[in-house]
């Protein structure tokens, strides 16, 4: 008889491993549709890799691509850590733009020096707001937060589409249902120029060497781990538990936040439903990849970004549909769920204890 168990120790080669090999893998498996549709696949790769490495504008487009995903995995990994699964990222993310369109477009009218700092920091808050009641409601009563999180998301998408067609819409958009713009005041500086590339980038991969620092080195730090490797343990040592997920919940929906604020006051200049092409479940699979890590998370972003707009090039110059980085997306998150599963546990015969 077969049965599973928890190994003795998990080597750290492994979990810098698993991430590299379901990348390489989710290609190899991308090359089959490839195939079946005709195509070559080394030459598809090429196109691929031309369309994200190939020039300056390229690679700008790919780091804009790369901006929200480092926030919203950042906002996956801090609260998965602690074995708090928010899965409300993306409404959390256009919690973060309202409140930024809200106060960038007007409402204010401060120097460069002060709208942006501002629209940053309420846009935060609105994105931590958007996890107080799933985090209350998960440690007062219980409630499964997948659930919470996941449901909040549609709400706050409905109540944005409201928004837009009153309180926040453009009177100068012609009925469009989209928000006044920000002042220019009130934009992420470019970092290079007539590119989309923004200084949001420089925040986002600031965030994560910070939270890396404060994960590693901090009394929070470690009680954040304390609390997602063992919450018993974590108790019995005189952690407050519920303070603790708390705590991590409003920063996880701070950093959720921030991708909207990145996505409005870094790249669009205002404010539409379809602001986020679905970043905030896109984060998810970017944690993942990046073994929970702060520092892995823009390696990670930066793959997924590279996978997308190299397959939108692929797809233009060979006629290929693009949807093919879905699949390569989806079968890496499948390869590093399986490689984990792999390293943390095996299988072994009863009564034996051999494999």
């Amino acid at each position: 008889m077969i049965r599973i168990e928890p190994r003795e120790k998990i080597s750290h080669s492994s979990t810098v491993l698993i991430p590299i090999l379901s990348a390489v893998v989710s290609l190899l498996f991308a090359a089959i549709p490839l195939i079946a549709a005709g195509a070559n696949p080394l030459i598809a790769y090429v196109e691929m890799a031309k369309g994200v490495f190939g020039s300056i504008f390229a690679i700008s487009e790919m780091l804009t691509r790369a901006t929200p995903l480092i926030f919203t995995g950042l906002a996956a990994a801090i609260a998965f850590r602690a074995k708090l699964w928010n899965i409300g990222a993306e409404g959390q993310l256009y919690l973060g733009a309202i409140a930024a369109v809200t106060i960038g477009s007007g409402l204010f009218d401060l120097p460069a020096l002060l709208l942006l700092p501002l629209i940053i920091v309420l846009g935060a808050c609105a994105g931590a707001v958007g996890m107080v009641g799933p985090a209350y409601l998960k440690v007062r009563f219980g409630a499964d937060e997948v659930v919470t999180t996941l449901l909040l998301n549609f709400i706050i998408i409905i109540f944005l589409q409201m928004l837009l067609e009153g309180p926040l819409q453009d009177p100068m958009g012609l009925g469009w249902p989209q928000s006044a713009p920000i002042l220019d005041q009130g934009m992420f500086p470019p970092l290079i120029d007539r590119m989309r590339l923004h200084s949001g980038l420089i925040l986002a991969v600031f965030l994560a060497v910070i939270v890396h620092l404060m994960i590693k080195y901090s009394v929070w730090g470690f009680k954040l781990r304390a609390v997602g490797e063992n919450s018993s343990a974590a108790k019995h040592a005189g952690i407050n538990i519920n303070r603790s997920l708390f705590g991590v919940a409003i920063l996880s929906g701070g950093f959720a936040g921030l991708a909207g604020v990145s996505e409005v006051a870094g790249l669009k200049g205002y404010l539409t439903a379809d602001l986020s092409p679905g970043f905030g479940y896109a984060g998810i699979v970017v944690a993942m990849l990046a073994g929970l890590s702060p520092l892995g998370v823009v390696i990670a972003s930066v793959f997924i970004a590279s996978v997308f707009v190299g397959a939108d090039s692929m797809s233009r110059a060979m006629g290929i549909s693009s949807f093919l980085a879905d699949l390569v997306v989806s079968v890496s998150l499948l390869c590093v769920l399986v490689g984990s599963f792999i390293s943390k546990f095996k299988l072994v015969r009863a009564g034996t204890g051999k494999r």
